[in-house]
């Protein structure tokens, strides 16, 4: 009997033992995957551990100057880096990380960052229409940050939860930072992805900030110049717009010539608008219609003269069941005679490798007008690799998509680091310029 009571107690201690090692394993590998390389950024609690918010952050090990110059071994390195398991931060660690917004700032630098006079005499508005990622929204918002500047935030209705509270703390902690007043269920192709731009446009006209131009991106975007670059390069505009603008093929013409139902399908998207039978009618004023891309950078005068103008509302509401309306919508109305920087119909197309407001690399034609995609590809786009970062940067444009640190986060990484120091580069030089002027 005693015999027996002792196997008993020592099979329970036994059993104890193993429950405590499978708890411990537990919060090891929580915690290993929370605080684990992800998208290239270390994540590690510090000062108090009780508070989630106090992040700090570590970057991956490797040599940016060295990738831009092809340096053979540092690209493998980032080869072997892309290639691991990259765990990258989800939408409720930027929920944590921008909890604090002290914190979030100081970690950030945002408040901080090498400022001249001629970029505050220019600020700038963005209009970012945003759905998932928080992670990436967030390094692209570090990016083209400036205290001087104003961003308005359009997330989609449809958004998970987490990645709304994530976009909702971080307008929380700047004043310059926005969620558009008036919100939309984004579908593909459809006229809610324009709807969403020109709500943030409408918020952005209202604003007491007096902006030059105003740009729009998503959340796979990322800069390629630095603020003050890309001052310097609006300035030589002189008021003009730059966008795609180029004469519709055949089948481009099917997409607002025919009407078009938003319905529910087997793709990626799960609802797009179909072409049907019915034709429609000529589009209204005589409007002749140019297609071009989504994105765009546009004058103030430009936006606020469309604003006002019955042609553009009316345009808009005939525009409603086309395909993806944002794809002729802007190209359109920069054409129209006596716009401000009006592109004249009798001017040649302007197309997307013309136009700097944005780099995308189409696999189709890779090869012929650029190099093969060193990272991946999503529905015939590139997502870029740390190979490219040379080429994206003196290529001449902008803006580029697609970025994912999922992908590959050398490249999200170097361009961080190259932006940085370019900008500190010509503030210096600016100051100096400005002392040498006065003594």
């Amino acid at each position: 009997m005693n015999l027996r009571c002792f196997i008993l107690r020592l099979l329970r201690f036994k059993c104890l033992l193993l429950s405590l090692a499978i708890v411990c394993l537990f919060k090891f590998l929580v915690v290993h995957k929370k605080y684990s390389a992800k998208g290239g950024l270390l994540i590690e609690p510090y000062g108090n551990a009780e508070n989630n918010s106090r992040i700090q952050l570590k970057k991956y090990d490797i040599d940016c100057s060295a990738i831009y110059k092809l340096d053979p071994m540092e690209v493998g390195k980032s080869l072997e880096i892309r290639h691991k398991n990259i765990i990258d931060l989800e939408d409720d660690d930027i929920v944590n990380l921008t909890s604090d917004c002290q914190s979030y700032k100081e970690l950030r630098g945002h408040m901080h960052k090498p400022l001249s006079d001629e970029e505050k005499e220019f600020p700038l508005a963005y209009s970012l229409v945003l759905h998932k990622r928080a992670s990436m929204v967030e390094r692209m918002l570090s990016a083209i940050y400036m205290p001087h500047n104003i961003y308005c935030l359009h997330y989609d209705q449809k958004s998970s939860k987490t990645f709304i509270a994530a976009m909702e703390n971080i307008a929380r902690c700047f004043p310059n930072v926005f969620i558009a007043s008036r919100l939309e269920s984004v579908e593909y192709a459809h006229i809610t992805r324009l709807k969403a731009d020109l709500n943030c446009l409408s918020d952005l006209l209202g604003s007491v900030v007096p902006w030059r131009y105003v740009i729009n991106l998503c959340g796979q975007d990322f800069p390629l110049r630095s603020n003050f670059e890309l001052v310097a390069e609006l300035k030589k505009l002189q008021g003009a717009n730059m966008l795609e603008s180029t004469r519709p093929s055949k089948q481009k013409r099917q997409r607002f010539e025919f009407q078009h139902v938003l319905q529910d399908i087997e793709f990626d998207y799960k609802r797009i608008p179909v072409k049907t039978a019915q034709t429609k009618a000529p589009p209204p004023h005589s409007i002749k219609v140019f297609v071009g891309s989504a994105y765009f950078i546009l004058s103030h005068e430009f936006v606020n003269y469309i604003y006002d103008s019955q042609l553009m509302h009316d345009f808009l509401s005939w525009s409603a069941d086309t395909y993806s309306p944002d794809e002729h919508f802007w190209a359109t109305l920069v054409r129209v005679p006596g716009v401000p920087g009006e592109i004249p119909r009798s001017e040649p197309d302007v197309t997307d490798l013309m136009s700097k407001t944005r780099l995308v690399k189409w696999v189709y034609l890779e090869g012929s007008l650029y190099p093969p995609c060193t990272g991946s590809h999503m529905r015939a786009v590139c997502i870029y690799g740390a190979a490219e970062f040379r080429w994206l940067l003196t290529y001449g444009h902008w803006f580029a998509n697609k970025f994912d640190s999922k992908v590959d986060p050398v490249i999200v990484q170097c361009l961080e680091e190259k932006l940085e120091e370019a900008q500190r580069h010509w503030v210096n030089l600016a100051s100096e310029k400005t002392f040498w002027r006065y003594i």
